[in-house]
């Protein structure tokens, strides 16, 4: 088997020679960097694409990855996939695996953010040169890295400091690595060129300038450099004072902190995702959100999209649309992995009846213990949905204190029925063709507390004995009207009553 090399440290000879090999079939195994997806770069019988450290790849690049795909198998590996590649493996397009598994020995990285400090970075690099390690200082401007050297060789004169960028020449560049490989230098004051591939287990110390001009990938990536041996790592993120960071530079530095365990490149992703939004896929974007249909249907085109593809059934379901301008977020105290709060998000959001609804409450019930307020309230939202969807509503809008409620021309409620229970409730208003208006402030008459008395759908469960699946709720006809249980409870109870006479699974 032969196997070569291609990049830019390469001379042209050899880069030509290898090219030439890799046309003809002479070489079985390429290992290289961007250079392969050159154009004068081409294989006789290309079976099998590795793509190692995925983030790197640019919209150009993926491109001409997807020439190469409809020929070849593709295996790509990152420790912290783009949202777009992230928002892919999720819904469908691509298979993924985790390996959540650490090496052996290693250990987690001790994470701290920090104004910057003169006397700070003095003791980190004596500490660490002391224990006979090295330590990579990370400016990531090349207009001023030189100055930061010489700042290092002040605070620590005893230290040899050496300087690495992308703009130096190959020979330059080569003979600067090697060096610190070697040991021949304490400290490297770089860029973010050494972001991926070096694997350096004497380099235990990460000392990040200006970090919250970072992303989150990137800083995670940056702190992957360290900590590759048995001895404990260390990473400072130096930061001006706190009244300079954003709102997003913040969110950041706090989860890069949060999780420093070993794997939680998944989690990381996650939260990249939530924070930057999951991109284009058809577009050059590779983070943003979807403003123009909204991430709900953007997912629900794209997994119909799938399925078309891989020649299964679609379903053509329509569901009714639920803004009630209520906070339906878990709490995190509850369900502390965030994983698991998506699944929830998702199994509720996907909820097809009031049994499939009973079942999840019940799981976490038994999982995590008895349900606070977050879970009651999104359990109510799939509980309206279940009863929206079965009656043919459209939609459920609130505009401030009036909920409305508008029906398909295909609508499953009786319109007699319609207008028997707009007589009777004051609070209840049709406007033609096919709109309710719930005044949440008006008050109910007495048919209206009994409707309100019945709508809790877990009352059942608790008269049976399960009490603990609905603690310390009360009377939900003594609840403001304006609170979320209220409110749920008025819209869901006016649907039952539109629903008393058809039949609602």
């Amino acid at each position: 088997m032969t196997i070569e090399l291609l990049s830019r440290f390469r001379t042209r000879q050899e880069q030509k020679t290898v090219i030439s090999h890799a046309a003809n079939g002479r070489v079985d195994i390429v290992v290289g960097t961007h250079r392969l997806l050159s154009k004068d770069v081409t294989f006789r019988d290309l079976g099998l694409l590795i793509v190692d450290e995925e983030q790197r790849f640019g919209v150009a690049h993926k491109e001409r990855l997807k020439q190469l795909r409809r020929r070849v198998d593709v295996l790509t590996l990152t420790a912290t996939p783009i949202p777009r590649t992230l928002n892919m493996s999720l819904v469908g397009i691509r298979d993924m695996s985790l390996i959540e598994t650490p090496p052996k020995d290693r250990l987690a990285i001790q994470t701290n953010v920090a104004r910057f400090d003169r006397t700070l970075i003095a003791q980190a690099i004596r500490h660490e040169v002391e224990r006979g390690g090295q330590v990579y200082f990370v400016h990531n401007r090349i207009e001023s890295i030189y100055s930061i050297a010489e700042l290092v060789t002040r605070l620590v004169p005893n230290v040899k400091v050496a300087v690495a960028h992308g703009q130096m020449s190959e020979d330059v560049l080569e003979r600067c690595m090697v060096s610190f490989i070697d040991r021949k230098c304490d400290v490297l004051v770089t860029t973010t060129i050494i972001e991926n591939g070096l694997d350096l287990p004497n380099a235990n110390t990460l000392i990040i300038n200006q970090a919250d001009h970072f992303g989150l990938a990137q800083l995670y990536q940056l702190r992957g450099r360290i900590g590759r041996s048995d001895r404990r790592a260390y990473a400072y993120l130096l930061v001006p004072h706190a009244g300079a960071l954003s709102a997003v530079a913040r969110k950041r530095l706090a989860a890069i902190r949060e999780f420093s365990d070993l794997g939680s490149g998944f989690r990381v992703a996650a939260l990249d995702l939530e924070i930057r939004g999951a991109g284009n896929l058809l577009g050059g974007e590779q983070s943003g959100h979807i403003e123009a249909i909204g991430f709900e249907m953007y997912i629900k085109l794209l997994e119909e999209t799938v399925s078309r593809l891989k020649g299964e059934e679609i379903f053509d379901e329509r569901r009714a649309a639920v803004n009630l301008n209520i906070d339906l977020r878990i709490d995190q105290n509850y369900i502390p992995d965030m994983t698991q709060r998506l699944t929830v998000y998702r199994r509720v959001a996907g909820a097809k009846s009031e049994d499939d609804l009973t079942q999840i409450l019940s799981e976490l019930h038994d999982r995590y213990g008895l349900l606070p307020a977050s879970i009651l309230t999104l359990a109510d939202y799939g509980r309206l949905r279940v009863r929206a969807d079965a009656l043919g509503v459209e939609s459920i809008e609130r505009d401030h204190n009036t909920v409305v409620v508008k029906f398909r021309p295909q609508m499953v409620v009786d319109s007699v029925r319609v207008l028997e229970m707009v007589e009777e409730h004051s609070d209840v208003t049709l406007v033609p063709p096919g709109l309710l208006k719930i005044d949440l402030c008006a008050a109910t008459d007495s048919s209206d507390a009994q409707l309100t008395t019945s709508a809790p759908w877990w009352a059942g469960r608790e008269r049976a004995g399960n009490a603990s699946l609905r603690p310390n709720r009360g009377d939900s006809s003594a609840e403001d009207a304006l609170s979320p249980s209220g409110i749920f409870s008025r819209v869901t109870g006016v649907l039952a009553e539109l629903g008393s006479t058809t039949e609602i699974s």
